[in-house]
């Protein structure tokens, strides 16, 4: 019996556009999804961002310049997407990807929130790139 649900969230085009950093998924029911590459990487379905369990999720922080560097179908029901940060684990299936589209606002709201929370922005955080020496002050990427 076929699974019609993941017949549904096949997309029926994927385009990743370089320039403004998106990954635009179409489906067959006429949605279309532009998911920044910073989201994909910060949702990735990974054992090293979610954990082995509840309570074990690992906030990604500093990827607001990250990169898809390529993408790899996984048989017929997902990709892989590698990241300029050496991120290449997860594997996004065509329902997840959907999942993410379609709950994108509430997941990013949720996702700030919890950088706030921890004290971070979008471009700080122990996985930020470390910022070029500046002259003054060193380059821990702290205010003195």
């Amino acid at each position: 019996m076929a699974d019609t649900k993941t017949a549904a969230t096949t997309p029926t085009a994927i385009t990743v556009h370089k320039q403004s950093r998106e990954l635009e998924l179409a489906f067959a029911s006429g949605e279309v999804y532009s998911l920044p590459f910073e989201f994909l990487r910060v949702q990735s379905p990974s054992a090293e961002v979610r954990g082995h369990g509840a309570g074990q999720e690992v906030l990604q922080t500093g990827k607001r310049n990250v990169l898809m560097t390529a993408i790899d179908p996984v048989g017929n029901y997902a990709v892989q997407l590698h990241f300029s940060d050496g991120h290449n684990t997860g594997i996004y299936t065509w329902d997840y990807l959907h999942w993410l589209g379609a709950n994108k606002d509430q997941l990013w709201e949720d996702y700030m929130k919890r950088l706030e929370a921890a004290g971070f922005t979008r471009e700080t955080g122990r996985d930020a790139p470390m910022p070029e020496a500046q002259g003054k002050g060193g380059s821990c990427g702290h205010k003195h």
